[in-house]
């Protein structure tokens, strides 16, 4: 037995949420671009959320850019998915499983152009969601006349072109735009490419002042970890637990975020943002961004180096060994929380970290700590040096775990041995690739340097660290340098056991 509508109805309640039949009579009211499973985890597990409560009322159309694929799936079982939630929330273990019954149809943007356009005859329509990935928000010589024209902002272009033309260019028939792509500033960015579009296509002015004044591009912030489909095991033993068989079953991490910027008219028409806590519409998406960029990549990239070398391949594995989740907790919460170079209400910041503690030890999700370093140099520039002068300019003192961080990383970024155009590094006996375009610089200054003057050369050298010479920064120097000579001659596993003895904080 499939997951599908018709089957509801000999699907056991047992531990599953299943939807109402009357869910399938609600009307369509969101377009959506993409079919990924971060729109399944997240937005269109928020749709179905507030669905359930009688909120939002409304079901999604999902394009998606090519035949085959998922789409023969979708079809198969009306639109429905499970999703599997499952990691810790204020300490405590959650597990819940859902059908998720949103998704009304999906459509394919190679063969059924004509039907999508028709969507935008829909008096009902009133959002547009994206996740085309970050390469889906370029520019490129596009026709909107095409079916379909070939990029997804050409395909927005001429669905709301359409829209423009079914209601004579009425000012309630604009749409509220939320992308969802990686990239900051996505929904300005969207917009500018859109109207540069229509220019380029030759579109009326009067389409042009509707495009920009009955329209609203929102920047968003997604955060949610959603690993996809299980492996085939995890699939099965679901499966024979929920009695049917779904080809689209989604995992998902407990902890969800979509920040999204907008006003009143926007949350009035965005009314899922009632069903969960997780939506926050507010007028500047700021300080989210700094939290998440802060507390949890910050804190991922500082410690990856460390506990990579002390022979944890995962974040949950280094989190169950009380000494380096002592390290990873205090360096978040005593040194990066509160030099945080943005306002941040404190109480805020430590609720934040709490929920990333909680994301980290999560059973369910397999992080690597070798995929996190990949980058590494370029994310210690963005994520770790403002806030480590913030720290100087509040505390004008040595940050100590930031300082054992910068240590691993310079240990870390020590190269043996090259192979084709990478480097490895060497731990515990085993070689490891160095995934970072200064690679080779890394491996330059190791080898022209003296092993006691690593820290200064490296911390000194401006090209590193956008125009910034962190040698002048008060004992900071020295202070990796002795971290990383204690590293060199005692080993990491030793140097961690310190962190638990002395317990280190700011």
């Amino acid at each position: 037995m499939i997951v599908s509508k018709f089957n509801l109805k000999n699907i056991q309640p047992d531990g599953l949420e299943i939807p109402h039949e009357s869910i399938f009579d609600l009307p369509e009211k969101v377009l959506q671009f993409g079919t990924g499973v971060l729109l399944r985890g997240l937005p269109d597990y928020f749709i179905d959320k507030a669905n359930r409560q009688g909120i939002f009322n409304g079901r999604i159309v999902v394009v998606k850019s090519t035949d085959g694929g998922d789409g023969a799936a979708f079809d198969k079982q009306d639109g429905l998915y499970t999703l599997c939630i499952r990691g810790i929330e204020n300490g405590k273990t959650v597990e819940e499983n859902i059908i998720c019954s949103s998704i009304s149809r999906v459509l394919s943007a190679k063969s059924e152009w004509e039907t999508i356009l028709q969507c935008a005859h829909n008096p009902n329509m009133q959002v547009i969601i994206s996740n085309t990935t970050e390469v889906g928000i370029e520019l490129v010589n596009d026709d909107i006349r095409r079916h379909p024209p070939v990029s997804f902002p050409g395909k927005l272009l001429a669905f709301l072109h359409e829209r423009y033309k079914a209601f004579d260019g009425s000012t309630h028939s604009g749409m509220v735009i939320v992308p969802t792509e990686l990239i900051t500033g996505n929904g300005k960015k969207l917009e500018s490419i859109v109207i540069e579009q229509a220019h380029l296509n030759g579109l009326d002015n009067e389409f042009i002042d509707w495009l920009e004044n009955c329209n609203t591009f929102c920047n968003t912030l997604v955060d949610r970890i959603v690993p996809g489909k299980p492996s085939a095991a995890t699939k099965a033993n679901l499966e024979r637990k929920f009695g049917y068989n779904d080809d689209l079953i989604t995992m998902s991490e407990v902890y969800r975020l979509w920040a999204i910027e907008g006003d009143k008219k926007v949350a009035s028409v965005l009314s899922f943002a009632k069903a969960d806590p997780g939506v926050v519409i507010v007028p500047n998406i700021d300080m989210f961004k700094e939290l998440k960029l802060r507390l949890l990549n910050g804190t991922h990239t500082l410690s990856c180096g460390l506990a990579f070398l002390a022979g944890f391949d995962t974040v949950k594995n280094a989190m169950d060994d009380t000494a380096v989740s002592g390290y990873i907790t205090n360096l978040m919460t005593k040194e990066i929380a509160p030099a945080i170079p943005y306002k941040v209400d404190a109480k805020e910041a430590n609720e934040f970290a709490l929920k990333v503690l909680d994301r980290f030890r999560n059973p369910n999700i397999e992080h690597q700590w070798i995929s996190i370093t990949m980058n590494y140099t370029s994310k210690m520039e963005m994520r770790v040096v403002p806030v480590l002068l913030q720290y100087y300019k509040l505390f004008k003192t040595v940050p100590e775990n930031i300082a054992l961080g910068f240590a691993a990383y310079l240990l870390f970024m020590k190269g043996v041995k090259k192979e084709g155009d990478t480097y490895y590094g060497q731990s515990n006996g085993q070689f490891y690739p160095i995934k970072d375009d200064k690679a080779t610089f890394f491996h330059r200054k190791w080898q022209e340097t003296k092993p006691s003057a690593i820290a200064e050369a490296i911390l000194h050298d401006t090209y590193l660290w956008g125009g910034v010479d962190l040698s002048i920064l008060p004992r900071f120097a020295e202070a990796v340098q002795e971290k990383l000579d204690d590293i060199i001659e005692n080993g990491i596993a030793s140097v961690i056991q310190q962190i638990k003895q002395k317990k280190i904080v700011a």
